[in-house]
């Protein structure tokens, strides 16, 4: 089987279900899969995509449990529980962010990760952060936006971090019509990490009274502060 796609139990592994469960998923329709040879199989880009949505439209307890699944697969691949407090650098947070439209958001969201030295090909990096939001937005309702390519560009990065930026006007990042003034571009070297990291993201970002006081502050280490005590304080 090539290694772009899942088997059933390979996905069950990966998203620690049970194998009934990825079946029944499968069969009704819930998850990107076709039929080979008689037996399911699963594009692992597909799937995390449908993963990304998923996150995307969760709940506190959903994205706990999404969380939790994805730890479990460290028992088998090696670390990447970096806390998102550490991937956040002084050098990759900016208010205000420059920018009014998409494009020059992008633009300027990854310029700012050039300075993490970690980034080695910004233009790569730009195409491919438009590609993705192309295919589709990721933008929310709350005005937060979560850049990043459709799948990690390990080649040119040297490790995992994240930029954030907030703009002081909201910029139309969506056609659902709500203006987005926060952004982040996730910066990851696998896909597992990559999922990881937008999970716990996402169960920050939705912490009561969490966007409220970030949009209230401006520099860099008290940000990077707010984000190690929420993160300190989210329930296991």
């Amino acid at each position: 089987m090539p290694l772009e796609y899942f088997t059933v139990e390979q996905l069950a592994t990966y998203l620690h279900f049970q194998t009934q469960q990825v079946q029944r998923l499968a069969e009704r329709g819930k998850i990107p899969a076709k039929r080979v040879g008689g037996e399911w199989r699963f594009s692992k880009s597909e799937i995390h995509h449908w993963l990304e949505e998923k996150i995307g439209l969760a709940d506190e307890d959903e994205l706990r449990s999404m969380q939790h699944a994805l730890d479990s697969v460290q028992l088998v691949n090696p670390p990447e529980d970096m806390a998102i407090s550490e991937m956040l650098l002084p050098s990759t947070i900016q208010v205000p962010l420059p920018g009014r439209s998409p494009h020059s958001v992008i633009d300027a969201i990854v310029d700012l990760a050039m300075r993490s030295g970690e980034l080695w090909d910004e233009e790569r990096m730009k195409e491919a952060v438009r590609e993705r939001e192309n295919m589709y937005p990721t933008a929310m309702e709350n005005g937060v936006a979560l850049l990043h390519p459709r799948r990690p560009l390990t080649n040119i990065l040297g490790g995992p971090f994240l930029a954030l930026g907030r703009t002081l006007h909201g910029v139309p990042f969506s056609h659902t019509g709500v203006l987005t003034d926060i952004f982040f571009l996730i910066c990851s070297t696998t896909d597992h990490q990559h999922l990881r990291t937008l999970a716990r993201l996402s169960r920050i970002i939705t912490t009561d009274g969490f966007l409220p006081a970030l949009r209230e502050l401006e520099e860099p280490m008290d940000i990077i502060k707010l984000f190690r005590e929420t993160e300190e304080n989210l329930s296991i």
